[in-house]
């Protein structure tokens, strides 16, 4: 939350203390509880691990090789020869740099992948939090506090709204 969200909820709440003998409704939702255990982030969080499953265990097996190499290289570095060493040191240096640069540009996707994922269910959650003040007549709902009492938690109202959907 910026802060004018928490300009704008402080004017709020002071300007319904002055002029308002009505009670002020309000939320707290705890966004992290809700992308963490929400059905839909856990599928979303499920669609991603498959979609990433097998370039994970290409790098795994791109790691297997470069730590085989290495093992056999250090094994047989007595025995081998000058050349052979050198040839199997450099194809060591050239699998290395490969898995680094899959190990990255795998993080890289994941990372777009998760934002991307993460931006469109953001957008759910604000609706399905937008529609709960709607329909239980909340003044403000606020996402980030310093102190909630469970009274105004409405965490879980939320996450059963997800799962209707």
């Amino acid at each position: 939350m910026n802060g004018k969200n928490i300009l704008l909820g402080m004017m709020l709440l002071m300007s319904a203390q002055m002029v308002s003998a009505a009670e002020l409704k309000i939320g707290f939702v705890n966004t992290e509880r809700v992308f963490r255990e929400s059905a839909p982030a856990v599928r979303a969080s499920k669609k991603l691990e498959k979609e990433f499953a097998a370039r994970d265990q290409d790098i795994q097996k791109l790691a297997k090789q470069f730590r085989d190499l290495q093992a056999h290289l250090e094994k047989e570095n007595v025995t081998m020869s000058e050349a052979d060493r050198r040839n199997k040191e450099r194809d060591l240096a050239n699998l290395n740099r490969d898995l680094q640069r899959a190990q990255r540009e795998f993080r890289e996707d994941l990372n777009v992948r998760q934002n991307e994922e993460r931006a469109a269910f953001q957008d759910r959650v604000n609706k399905a939090i937008g529609d709960l003040a709607e329909r239980e007549k909340f003044d403000l709902i606020l996402q980030e506090a310093v102190f909630i009492s469970p009274r105004i938690d409405i965490t879980d109202k939320v996450l059963r709204a997800l799962a209707d959907k």
